[in-house]
C-alpha cells in the first residue's frame, strides 16, 4: 500500500510515523508513506494556497490550482487509486472503510484547512469524502493519520498476530469482550475462571457473549448491523 499525503505541513507526520507499528511497516516495505507539500505546487513566489471565497464569508478557501497539480504529479496511472478529502462532511469513517481501502494500491489524502476547498477539486479530482468523526479539526492532518493507521492494521504482515485485527471492536460489528492478564487476583477482584480453564470452545463462547453485552451496554446502535442470532439475543436478555 502506497500514500501520498497531500498539506501544507508536511512535517506534521514526522512523529506520528516515526515510531510504533506503522514506522516498522515503512521498514520492512509492507507500505509506502510521502508527504507533499501543496505549496510546492503554488507556482507563485509567495507559495499561495488560499484565497478568499466568492460571494464573501468568514476565512480563506484552499485554491483549486496547487491542489490539482499536486494530485496529477502523485496519483500514478494505471495503479487501482483513490483520491480521499478528509473534511467534517464527508462520509464517517468506520472499520468497515478501512477493510475497503486495503483493496487500493494507491491511497491520495487531501489534507483539508481553513474553510476548505475549491468546489471544483472535488468535483474533478475526488474519489471519496471521509469524516473521522462529528466534530471540526484545525486540519486534516490529524484525520489523515487516523485513516493511515487504520487500513495499515489490515494489510498482510503489518501486525505481528495476523488474527488481531480480526478480533478486534467492530470485527462484526461487535465491541470487543474485556481482557485480563496477570495477576490473577488484582484489588480483589478475580479475572473470570473460564479464561483460566484451558477450554477453548468455552472461552470462544464467553468472549463472544461478553463481546455482546458490552456492545449492548456502551454501543447499542450498533447491534442493528451486527450479524447476531436467536441464541446471542438472548444473551443480551440475560
Amino acid at each position: 500500500m502506497k500514500y501520498d499525503i497531500l498539506t501544507i505541513f508536511p512535517e506534521f507526520f514526522d512523529s506520528p510515523f516515526s515510531c510504533g507499528i506503522i514506522s516498522k511497516a515503512v521498514e520492512k516495505s509492507l507500505i509506502e508513506i510521502n508527504t507533499h507539500d501543496i505549496r510546492e505546487f503554488s507556482g507563485d513566489k509567495h507559495n499561495t494556497v488560499d484565497d478568499a471565497p466568492y460571494g464573501g464569508g468568514g476565512g480563506m478557501l484552499m485554491k483549486p490550482e496547487p491542489l490539482g497539480k499536486a494530485i496529477e504529479k502523485v496519483r500514478e496511472p494505471g495503479t487501482k487509486s483513490a483520491v480521499i478529502l478528509t473534511t467534517p462532511g464527508g462520509e464517517k469513517f468506520s472499520d468497515k472503510h478501512a477493510r475497503e481501502l486495503t483493496e487500493y494500491d494507491q491511497l491520495v489524502i487531501i489534507c483539508g484547512r481553513y474553510e476548505g476547498i475549491d468546489q471544483r477539486v472535488c468535483e474533478i479530482y475526488v474519489d471519496m469524502e471521509i469524516s473521522v468523526g462529528d466534530y471540526v479539526l484545525t486540519g486534516g492532518e490529524y484525520a489523515a493519520t487516523v485513516i493511515v493507521d487504520a487500513v495499515s492494521r489490515f494489510i498482510p504482515g503489518v501486525l505481528g498476530n495476523e488474527m488481531s485485527p480480526h478480533n478486534d471492536s467492530f470485527n462484526e460489528g461487535l465491541l470487543e469482550y474485556p481482557q485480563y492478564t496477570r495477576p490473577e487476583i488484582f484489588k480483589n477482584i478475580q479475572a473470570p475462571q473460564v479464561l483460566r480453564s484451558g477450554n477453548h470452545k468455552e472461552i470462544d463462547d464467553w468472549r463472544r457473549v461478553e463481546s455482546i453485552k458490552n456492545t449492548y451496554l456502551k454501543r447499542p446502535d450498533l447491534l442493528d448491523e451486527a450479524n447476531l442470532n436467536k441464541n446471542d439475543l438472548e444473551q443480551i436478555r440475560n
